[in-house]
């Protein structure tokens, strides 16, 4: 590649990984509110209400901040698709703009809709009203996310388009919708933003309760938070193996790749770490496990899993492999972490300050397990943008290396900042808890 794609490519990069990271939380929080709204309004003693009053206004403060921070990352995201890869929106744009469209008509009028009575309106309006717009704004958040995977899903697996002269129009829209790898990525990543969420909810809690040991609303939200996580996580094992059976009969390029599988062969071998060396086509260093590769991505271990050998054009295998593994690893810790707790919790009122500091230091830990995700999404796709129909090569713009050099550094610099203060300004809510709530004592479920 030479340099203008590469730091093309690095700059939109870095906005998507910026930009992914709020709607990660958004998505999952919005239905937790959803629920601190409903044990408001169904608490019965007045120290329970205060609680969850509480403990539903200081949530609602991180949403809001998250949303904002969405939304903004989003509006230069998207301008890049016409400075970066005009030749994108040249090509699939009679695809790609109906369906960014679409979320704009269904899903941002309903969250501008609902937004504002959930933020400001509590005290007035009634208070049912107020619950409809909260599951409003919930419900807004899954359809975004449901019109962004579908494009993001078509231009893995395209299905549905004809040609039109140069450029691709949509045979059938509810082919293009439901491409064959939406459903699996639609899960896969709403339960991602579950976990997210949920860890982040326990995480913070955990370090409110390090500061203040007794205070009974963040001891209910680290109990919810960490029972969600239980929950959620073992359903993400299950969507991602039957995501990753769908990828290796639509995408088999990627599979290959993120077992740095050079050959073709059956009962292949499971990888557990190496180093993939691209050059002699091996991977040094590797710890293996015979014929449990065929088995993990076939559920046959005698089924042949086609190689890197079998492709004429593939992605560049160490940043998925390793990405996969990074992936893997953080959703193994973050099972094994939440299962733990919540046996914990279950026997014992209160956390040891060990399993708080635990707890906290992966308040953020969702974040690592989907970006590496979407590197491996992204990257595992190369060298198409859209696979089979537009090489990522032939999408680029005519932004020269300096312009895209300069304007990557300024990004960085700027998003750094922005990612800094945000999560200085979510441990300080966390930290000190909610001021209109106090310092609530005694049994709070």
């Amino acid at each position: 590649m030479d340099e203008t794609l590469i730091l093309a490519r690095a700059q939109f990069g870095l906005n998507i990984a910026f930009h992914i990271l709020f709607p990660t939380i958004t998505i999952g929080l919005s239905w937790m509110l959803v629920v601190f709204r409903l044990r408001y309004e169904r608490a019965r003693s007045e120290d329970e209400k205060r609680a969850w009053l509480a403990t539903y206004k200081l949530w609602v403060k991180v949403f809001a901040l998250t949303f904002a921070m969405g939304v903004v990352s989003g509006v230069v995201m998207s301008f890049q698709f016409g400075t970066n890869w005009p030749g994108y929106m040249n090509k699939v744009g009679n695809i790609a703009g109906p369906l960014l469209a679409y979320e704009i008509l269904t899903a941002f009028l309903l969250e501008a809709t609902f937004l504002g009575v959930m933020l400001f309106g509590m005290n007035r309006v009634p208070g049912w009203m107020h619950i409809v717009s909260t599951f409003g704004v919930a419900i807004g958040t899954m359809i975004s996310a449901f019109w962004i995977l579908a494009l993001n899903s078509w231009m893995q697996t395209p299905a549905g388009h004809v040609m039109d002269g140069a450029a691709l129009i949509a045979g059938s829209w509810p082919a293009v919708i439901f491409n064959p790898s939406f459903p699996y990525r639609f899960a896969h990543m709403s339960l991602a933003s579950g976990i997210t969420a949920s860890f982040l909810v326990a995480g913070l809690s955990a370090w409110r309760l390090l500061k203040a040991p007794q205070d009974a609303g963040a001891g209910a939200t680290l109990r919810f938070g960490v029972r969600v996580a239980a929950v959620l996580v073992p359903l993400q094992i299950i969507a991602g193996d039957l995501h990753g059976l769908n990828t290796l009969e639509h995408q088999p390029a990627k599979i290959a790749a993120l077992e740095a599988l050079w050959v073709t062969e059956r009962g292949a071998p499971l990888t557990l770490i190496g180093i993939p060396n691209e050059e002699e086509a091996r991977t040094d260093f590797a710890l293996k496990l015979p014929r449990l590769g065929s088995l993990v991505l076939a559920h046959d271990m005698n089924a042949e899993i086609k190689g890197l050998d079998a492709f004429k054009d593939h992605p560049p295998v160490a940043p998925v492999f390793f990405a996969f593994r990074v992936m893997v690893g953080m959703g193994i810790l973050m099972l094994c972490l939440s299962w733990f707790s919540a046996w914990t919790l279950f026997r014992k009122r209160q956390p040891q300050r060990w399993l708080l500091w635990a707890l906290a230091g992966f308040s953020f830990s969702g974040w690592v397990a989907t970006l590496a995700g979407w590197l491996l999404t992204e990257i595992g796709r190369q060298p198409w943008l859209v696979t089979g129909i537009l090489r990522t090569a032939d999408a680029a713009g005519k932004a020269s290396g300096a312009q895209l050099g300069a304007s990557l550094t300024a990004y960085i610099l700027t998003y750094a900042a922005l990612l800094l203060s945000y999560m200085v300004v979510l441990t300080h809510l966390a930290g000190k808890g909610d001021a209109a709530g106090g310092l609530m004592k005694g049994k709070f479920k």
